[in-house]
C-alpha cells in the first residue's frame, strides 16, 4: 500500500479553498510573519464523542506594523478535531468561539 495522500484542506479562506498541506503551511507562515509574539493557548478541552474533540482557545500577539493587539479583535476561538483510527482526520477552525458552540449545539459552560 502506498503512502497516505495529502488530505489537509483549508476550506473557506484564501484564494484557493482546496489548498493542500504545503499550500496551507506557506499561507499560514506568511500570515504569521505579520505578528510579533503570536501564540495560541488552550483554555478548555471537550471530548464530544469518540470521534470529536473541541478545543476552546485564545490567541495573543501584536501586529508588527500596526501595533494592534490581537486581544483588541476576536481573540477567543475554537478548533474541532475529528479523529479516526487514532489519527486526526479533519480540523475545523473557528475564529469566533461562540460560532463553534452554536454550530455544535453547545453552551459556553462545560458539560
Amino acid at each position: 500500500m502506498g503512502a497516505p495522500r495529502d488530505r489537509a484542506r483549508d476550506r473557506g479562506r484564501g484564494p484557493n479553498p482546496d489548498a493542500g498541506r504545503d499550500e496551507i503551511a506557506k499561507g499560514f507562515g506568511g500570515w504569521l510573519s505579520a505578528w510579533k509574539d503570536f501564540s495560541v493557548e488552550a483554555d478548555e478541552y471537550r471530548e464530544l464523542d469518540d470521534a470529536r474533540i473541541l478545543v476552546l482557545m485564545h490567541r495573543s500577539g501584536c501586529g508588527k506594523t500596526s501595533g494592534l493587539e490581537i486581544e483588541q479583535m476576536r481573540s477567543k476561538g475554537a478548533q474541532l478535531y475529528q479523529i479516526r483510527g487514532g489519527r486526526v482526520t479533519k480540523i475545523v477552525s473557528y475564529y469566533n468561539r461562540e460560532h463553534a458552540l452554536a454550530d455544535l449545539g453547545l453552551t459556553s459552560e462545560a458539560g
